[in-house]
């Protein structure tokens, strides 16, 4: 068993808690039913031993009748509060528990999400409070169950008589002690079962995702066959699984076919000897059924909620992984007054791989446009994720306007910053919605006026239902240029003092591209901007271009300067792009 099932069962209580009077009478509801469920055969013990007698006349005997009606109906209605009371209280908690794994999953950091399967994660999510449902169910109707009606029986049986109260508490114990010994022993099957059934499910995730990939390469037989193995291991540990608890219940039969033959045979000998009667024989009777049916299962009961147990574990260990990136105590909100970003002495490495920067120096003045260029792994998608703290750097500091951003809310930083990269991934949501993402409180005619400023109007207008059009998951409905556009939309509505652009124009045509970038020019107006950019072309106009090359600045200056320096990286890319190879 992992070390998170305490902190399971905390997590679980902290939400319960918040919901006692709901709690009261589930448990409540349950142990008055169940107290009147036990009291019919105390009834039917009365109503024998009078009519064993012989001398037994109608009156008394409808009496107990009468009786035992009453008491049915208080088990009836008692059981109806506590499922009443137990579905609002699993529903409200349950979806507590939906929030609280969504919000601190999406508070995960960047590099998190790029090392999980989203697939994995969402059935992480939704197995967390479905676990929670199993776990109380087993607790409540099941187990709860079990033990009330053990104790209350035990209590008759040992004021009837000592040797019949003694032989079924040896039982008792010897009977859950196994079957609890037993589910301890299986549940590393269980692990073993969840983690399977996990790993499967971002396989299919990811091969659902990337299905274009299967059929260009021809790969779909090679991604069924891996499938299959995946199924076929499932297939084995479950079965195994399962045929365990086959073997549970074998030994739990047995142990039930000598109780009651012992608890009879006792039953008789004080027969013998007058010491019970007819109605005792109905009374013990009863009650060995009602322990045997409630029994039967109680180390299913106990196997399920330590089944759900392997399965909320994966979440919990979710919740209890700090997050990578967090707040520094007492954070502020970053102020804006200009907009000048400076990188200083920065230092800064992926896990266990060689370090992408090394005392690296950037200062870009407010309201400057700095294209960053330079060959791929030079560090210029690394310089935007840093800035938007997406990473932690591990020494120096980035300031914005002088203020470290490793000391203001990540919320306000990323507020301030618009970003369009080079491959929008939109919402599986209507274009409004999609484009209003950027400043949520914007009007319609707001979104309207951003889209035909990113020229995506002209597309969005020819649509059935125009922006109440849904792009489907990741935008996929759209073509590479479309989603630019939404997203230069997006960007134009956010309207944020700082912009970056990640090859914003790289999936557009010709005429799209020009007209964007006038689009573009508008947008970063009065505006500190970035350009990563491999066509040289777009970036001719940039007041500073910067190659980056292995985590340094090797040149920096405008266009015509940098087109002067001898043997320079960026006039030999001028030339291969201005003589038509790229």
């Amino acid at each position: 068993m992992k070390p998170y099932t305490k902190s399971t069962f905390k997590i679980y209580w902290q939400h319960s808690k918040k919901y006692p009077w709901l709690l009261f009478f589930t448990l409540a509801g349950m142990a008055i039913a169940v107290g009147a469920d036990l009291y019919q055969p105390f009834l039917y013990k009365w109503f024998f031993d009078i009519l064993v007698t012989g001398k037994a006349t109608a009156g008394p005997l409808i009496h107990i009748l009468v009786l035992i009606m009453w008491v049915g109906f208080i088990n009836w209605a008692f059981w109806r509060v506590s499922s009443f009371a137990n579905n609002a209280f699993e529903s409200r908690v349950m979806s507590d528990l939906l929030n609280t794994s969504f919000s601190y999953l999406q508070n995960h950091s960047y590099s998190y999400f790029n090392n999980n399967f989203a697939g994995s994660l969402i059935r992480k999510v939704n197995r967390y409070s479905r676990a929670f449902e199993d776990i109380v169910d087993q607790f409540t109707a099941n187990i709860g169950q079990v033990v009330l009606r053990l104790l209350i029986i035990l209590i008759v049986l040992f004021f009837r008589s000592f040797w019949l109260g003694f032989t079924v508490l040896i039982w008792s114990i010897l009977y859950i002690l196994f079957n609890y010994w037993f589910a301890l022993w299986k549940i590393k099957y269980d692990v073993q079962r969840a983690a399977m059934d996990t790993k499967i499910t971002g396989q299919m995730a990811d091969t659902t995702s990337n299905n274009i990939n299967l059929k260009l390469f021809g790969g779909t037989k090679s991604e069924i066959k891996t499938f299959y193995g995946l199924t076929e291991e499932l297939y084995k540990i479950r079965k195994l699984s399962w045929d365990l608890g086959q073997i549970s219940e074998t030994v739990q039969g047995f142990l039930m076919v000598i109780l009651e033959f012992v608890v009879m045979y006792i039953a008789v000998i004080y027969w013998q000897k007058g010491q019970v009667t007819v109605g005792d024989f109905v009374l013990f009777q009863s009650y060995l059924i009602q322990m045997f049916l409630q029994l039967w299962n109680f180390g299913r009961f106990v196997r399920r909620i330590y089944e759900s147990l392997a399965d909320a574990n994966e979440m919990t260990e979710i919740l209890l992984t700090p997050h990578e990136i967090q707040n520094a105590p007492g954070a502020g909100t970053l102020q804006i007054n200009k907009g000048g970003i400076e990188f200083k002495n920065v230092g800064f490495a992926y896990d266990n791989n060689p370090s992408v920067f090394q005392n690296f120096n950037l200062q870009i003045s407010a309201g400057q446009r700095v294209a960053l260029i330079g060959p791929s792994g030079g560090g210029k998608s690394t310089v935007v994720k840093l800035l938007f703290r997406f990473l932690d750097i591990q020494s120096g500091e980035i300031l914005i306007d002088g203020q470290n951003i490793a000391k203001v809310t990540q919320e306000s930083l990323r507020q301030n910053i618009a970003l369009v990269p080079q491959d929008p991934i939109l919402f599986h949501r209507s274009l409004l919605e999609n484009i209003r993402y950027g400043k949520p409180e914007a009007t319609e005619e707001q979104v309207i006026n951003a889209a035909k400023l990113a020229h995506a109007d002209e597309f969005i207008s020819k649509f059935p239902e125009q922006y109440k059009t849904y792009v489907g998951e990741r935008g996929v409905k759209l073509s590479g240029g479309e989603r630019q556009r939404v997203a230069i939309a997006r960007a134009i509505l956010k309207n944020a003092p700082i912009l970056i652009l990640d090859e914003a124009t790289s999936s557009l045509d010709s005429e799209s591209e020009h007209y964007i970038q006038d689009a573009l020019k508008n947008l970063m107006a009065n505006k500190t901007v970035i350009v990563i950019a491999h066509r040289l072309s777009t970036i001719m106009q940039m007041d500073q271009i910067i190659v980056l090359e292995n985590g340094q600045i090797t040149e920096a200056g405008t266009h015509n300067e940098l087109l002067k320096a001898q043997n320079g990286t960026y006039q030999r890319l001028w030339h291969i792009q201005a003589g038509g190879f790229a």
